[in-house]
């Protein structure tokens, strides 16, 4: 796991875009972290590098469970906080989204349990002050190795 901090919600943004640029179809982000941890900025920044209109609105998908962001690629930006497992999204029929022809962000992605896919990137988002955040990488999967080690050999831009 490689762990790196920023200094601010810009910041944080400016990591998310800085994935959201690597990403391609059927790749996997899974988000974790606590209540106002910063997941839902850095998923602003992943829609950002995956060229969504910046002019469109990226909220946490709370009540929905699901936004829908068309950029370069699709974003499927998944919440799934309010469900109680992996069970409860086997019912809704969002795993074909999982694999499809755009990238996943999905923030609570630890309700999914065993249902999460091998080949993923895991970042865990902590609070270390009050604008800072901690933000850790934990690859699983060829892909998900591939794009911890290119976002990490990225100077901040």
């Amino acid at each position: 796991m490689s762990c790196v901090r920023t200094k601010s919600q810009e910041e944080t943004v400016q990591l998310g875009a800085r994935l959201g640029r690597l990403l391609r179809p059927g790749d996997f982000v899974a988000l974790v972290g606590e209540l106002g941890a910063g997941k839902t900025q850095f998923a602003k920044g992943i829609a950002l590098g995956l060229e969504v209109d910046p002019e469109t609105p990226v909220t946490s998908p709370t009540y929905t469970i699901l936004n829908i962001y068309e950029g370069r690629i699709p974003l499927y930006h998944f919440d799934l906080y309010r469900l109680e497992g992996a069970q409860d999204v086997e019912a809704l029929g969002f795993e074909e989204y999982f694999s499809g022809d755009g990238a996943c962000v999905v923030e609570w992605a630890e309700r999914l349990e065993d249902e999460l896919p091998a080949d993923l990137l895991t970042v865990t988002l902590n609070h270390a002050g009050v604008d800072e955040r901690s933000v850790c990488f934990e690859a699983a999967g060829p892909r998900g190795r591939s794009l911890a080690d290119a976002l990490l050999a990225q100077r901040p831009a």
